[in-house]
C-alpha cells in the first residue's frame, strides 16, 4: 500500500513531495497515452483513485495524521485529471500528445495552483479530514485545472475571442 500512496516512492522526495508526486504524473501520463491513448489514461485514473483511496485509508487509520505529505497517489490522480484536455484533444485531432504541450505546462502549473490555493470545493474536501477528502481535494482540483485549461486553449486558439 505504501508504494501505491506514494507513487513508487515519488512522495519520499524532498522539498515538496506533492509537486515531486505531479511531476511523477506526467511521464507515467504519457506513457498511458502512448500506450492506450485518452481512454487508457480515464481507465488509469479511475484505478489510481480507488486503490489510492484504499491506501490512503489504510494508511492513515491510525488518526495520527489524516494527510501525510508523502502520500502522492491524490496528486497523480489529480495531476492526470488535469491532464485529460490534452489526451482528448490529441486524440479528436489525430496528433501526438507531445503538439499539444501548453495543455502540459497549463494543466500542471493550474494544478498546482489549485492544490495549494485550495479555492472552495478544493478546500470544502480538504476539511473533510478522512481519506476521501485526501483523494476528492486533488479531484477537484484537477478539474478546476483542466477547466482553466479548455478555456486557455479556447482563447490560444481564437475560439472564445470576439469577432
Amino acid at each position: 500500500m505504501r508504494l501505491i500512496a506514494t507513487f513508487f516512492c515519488a512522495g519520499l522526495l524532498r522539498p515538496a513531495p506533492g509537486t515531486w508526486g505531479s511531476l511523477a504524473a506526467l511521464p507515467a501520463a504519457y506513457l498511458l497515452l502512448v500506450l492506450g491513448g485518452f481512454w487508457l489514461l480515464l481507465a488509469a485514473t479511475v484505478v489510481a483513485f480507488v486503490l489510492g483511496y484504499i491506501a490512503t485509508r489504510e494508511l492513515t487509520a491510525s488518526g495520527e495524521d489524516e494527510d501525510p505529505s508523502w502520500i502522492v497517489i491524490d496528486e497523480v490522480v489529480g495531476m492526470w485529471i488535469a491532464l485529460f484536455p490534452v489526451g482528448y484533444g490529441a486524440m479528436m485531432m489525430g496528433v501526438d500528445f507531445w503538439r499539444l504541450w501548453p495543455g502540459w505546462v497549463s494543466g500542471f502549473v493550474l494544478f498546482r495552483l489549485f492544490d495549494i490555493w485550495k479555492p472552495w470545493l478544493v478546500g470544502w474536501a480538504d476539511r473533510r479530514g478522512d481519506a476521501m477528502g485526501v483523494m476528492l481535494d486533488d479531484v477537484i482540483a484537477g478539474v478546476f485545472a483542466a477547466l482553466v485549461s479548455i478555456v486557455l486553449a479556447g482563447i490560444a486558439h481564437g475560439f472564445l475571442m470576439a469577432s
